[in-house]
């Protein structure tokens, strides 16, 4: 019985070291999490809103002038974007992220994939190690961008997508990252990146938007895609970012209350051994009591 106790005990303090740790895991998420949460909060309407600027301008402007980044053809060279966080213990949310990539490659591009023309460029240590492990065509440029996170580093990985699709190297870009909603709920998403999406509004499709370019529309559109580019690009991350600590503070606030309802239960095994054996020490002495006055 004293080794069921003592068995009991040394769970009970073990329990309790892990719910000191993700305790101050969820702390430390909520911090990061707030700063993380108004950077993309601060940044969202500003990249949606020249991201639909741009996709206007395309998709009025189309056989004016050439347009590299917009242009579509025969998708045969794919490139992936997949970001993950550089950690774990956040839950689901990179492994759902990796489901989806596989998922898009299956659904969307298998052809390509089957002749080894879809390239993965992971953001995130997790991405990048999963893909690897696994035989995938791996870009490995940017994966630790978390490492450092600022605009001008974005805007570096961005390049590569770009200049890769102005080359030919890609036919379509696809960005797979997690949409920050709250710190509870994520949105996945997979986002055309490359070539510029074209609107079309079905009211006015045989209308032309009537825009004043100053200077000449050729060279201010050239001058304009690569940075909305790099804003949109930009937002991604930032999203993905603000998901990663959401989705770990909610998987530490769970894995703190699942250790508390697990210290709870033991507690009252403890008790029971406890007193399971007590009554046993007492049923023995009575015993031995009554045997010695008989």
């Amino acid at each position: 019985m004293s080794g069921q106790l003592k068995e009991v005990r040394n769970r009970i303090k073990s329990i309790q070291s892990t719910q000191q740790i993700t305790k101050a895991m969820k702390m430390v998420s909520a911090a990061k999490l707030r700063r993380a949460q108004d950077a993309i909060v601060q940044m969202r309407p500003y990249a949606e809103k020249l991201q639909e600027m741009l996709q206007n301008i395309v998709s009025n402007s189309e056989g004016d002038f050439d347009m590299a980044l917009a242009a579509n053809r025969q998708v045969e060279k794919v490139l992936i974007v997949a970001v993950t966080s550089d950690r774990g213990l956040c839950g689901a949310y990179n492994s759902n992220i990796i489901k989806l990539a596989k998922q898009t490659i299956r659904e969307k591009y298998s052809e390509q994939f089957a002749k080894g023309q879809v390239e993965i460029f992971p953001i995130g240590k997790k991405a990048w190690e999963h893909f690897t492990k696994n035989g995938y065509k791996v870009n490995e440029s940017y994966w630790s961008l978390f490492a450092n996170l600022t605009f001008e580093n974005v805007k570096a990985a961005a390049s590569v997508a770009m200049e890769g699709f102005i080359k030919g190297e890609y036919d379509a870009v696809e960005i797979i990252y997690s949409e920050f909603k709250n710190a509870a709920t994520q949105r996945f998403k997979v986002e055309q990146f490359l070539p510029i999406a074209k609107v079309e509004n079905k009211e006015t499709k045989t209308q032309k938007a009537d825009f004043i370019f100053e200077p000449a529309k050729d060279i201010l559109v050239a001058e304009l895609m690569p940075k909305i580019l790099n804003t949109q690009f930009f937002k991604a991350v930032l999203d993905a970012h603000a998901s990663e600590h959401g989705a770990r503070m909610t998987a530490m606030d769970k894995a703190t209350d699942n250790a508390g309802e697990l210290l709870r239960n033991l507690k009252i095994e403890y008790n029971r051994a406890r007193q399971a054996a007590i009554t046993t020490e007492l049923t023995e002495i009575v015993s031995g009591a009554a045997a010695l006055m008989g």
